[in-house]
C-alpha cells in the first residue's frame, strides 16, 4: 500500500497523490522483474527419443521426448512431441474435410512417406483453426508437466507441391509458439535447416534434427540455436559423422527409424 504524505503543501500533496496514483496503474511501485521465458534443454546432454513408446529412459539421459499422449519422464527435461502440420492417419477422420489440404483436383494431399495428409495452413483463418486444435493438444503438454513442445512437420510446405509457402508455414508456428510461450513451454524447430535463419520471427527457441550428421545440416542448427540442438541419427554412418564433427556441442542420439521400445525387434539406441 502507498502512503500518501500528509505534511506537504498542497501543491506538494496533489503531485504525490498523483505519483501515488501512476505507479499503482502502471504496476512500477512494486519493481518487479519482467516474467522469465521458458526453460530450455540443457546444451550438450544425454538424450534419448521416445516418441514411439516410453520407457524408462537410460542411465546419463537428461533430456527426453515423448509423444503427447504419454506422460513426461520424472526428473528430466521433457519435450512433448506433437504432429502439428500433417494429420495422423488414424486421425484424418477427425479433423474437418476443409482443413485437409486438397490439390486443384479436389484429392487430399498426402505425405507419401508416412500416409499422412497434409493440413491447410495457407489463409490466416484456416491458420486460426488449425492453430486453436493444436494449442489445446499444447495445454495437455503443459498440464502433464512437459518443458517443451516439438511441432513435426514443419517443413510439411515442401511436399505441397507448392500449394503451401515457407511463409505460410512460418506464420503457423508463430500462433504455435505465442501460444506454447504463454503456457511457459519452449518450442523446438523440427528439422527444415531452411527455415532456421526465420527461428526469431517465428518464435522458436531450439532444434530438434533428425539426421543431420548424416546430411551435413548439424552446423546450420548450431549457429542458428547456439548450440542447442537434440539430433537423431537413424544410422551408424549418420552418428559417426555427427559424432566426429559436433560431438562436443550438441545433444545426439542413434535410434532406429520406428523408434522401437526396448524388446521389441528391431530396437537401437547408441550414444557412440
Amino acid at each position: 500500500m502507498i502512503r500518501v504524505p500528509t505534511e506537504t503543501s498542497p501543491r506538494d500533496g496533489s503531485r504525490a497523490v498523483l505519483l501515488a496514483l501512476v505507479l499503482l496503474l502502471t504496476g512500477c511501485a512494486t519493481g518487479s522483474p519482467a516474467p522469465a521465458g521458458p526453460r530450455l534443454p540443457p546444451g550438450h546432454a544425454g538424450f534419448d527419443y521416445q516418441i514411439g513408446g516410453a520407457y524408462p529412459p537410460p542411465a546419463g539421459v537428461r533430456v527426453v521426448t515423448r509423444d503427447r499422449a504419454d506422460s513426461p519422464a520424472k526428473g528430466l527435461y521433457n519435450v512433448c512431441y506433437v504432429n502439428a502440420f500433417q494429420a495422423q492417419p488414424q486421425e484424418r477422420a477427425d479433423w474437418p474435410a476443409d482443413l485437409l489440404l486438397r490439390d486443384r483436383a479436389g484429392e487430399v494431399v498426402i505425405d507419401e512417406d508416412w500416409d499422412e495428409p497434409l493440413l491447410d495452413i495457407g489463409t490466416p483463418a484456416k491458420r486460426k483453426r488449425i492453430a486453436d486444435r493444436v494449442n489445446r493438444w499444447t495445454d495437455g503438454c503443459a498440464e502433464k508437466g512437459y518443458d517443451a513442445i516439438e511441432p513435426d512437420n514443419y517443413d510439411s510446405y515442401t511436399r505441397s507441391h507448392r500449394l503451401l509457402t515457407a511463409a505460410d508455414a512460418t506464420a503457423f508456428m508463430r500462433l504455435l509458439t505465442r501460444h506454447a510461450h504463454a503456457r511457459h513451454l519452449a518450442v523446438g524447430q523440427k528439422n527444415t535447416p531452411e527455415l532456421a535463419g526465420h527461428r526469431k520471427s517465428a518464435g522458436l527457441d531450439f532444434a530438434v534434427a533428425e539426421e543431420c550428421g548424416q546430411y551435413d545440416e548439424c552446423e546450420t542448427y548450431a549457429r542458428a540455436f547456439d548450440d542447442r540442438v537434440l539430433d537423431v541419427e537413424y544410422t551408424d554412418s549418420g552418428l559417426r559423422k555427427a559424432l566426429a564433427g559436433w560431438g562436443s556441442r550438441l545433444s545426439i542420439v542413434r535410434r532406429d527409424l520406428d523408434v522401437s521400445t526396448p524388446g521389441e525387434a528391431g530396437y537401437v539406441r547408441r550414444t557412440g
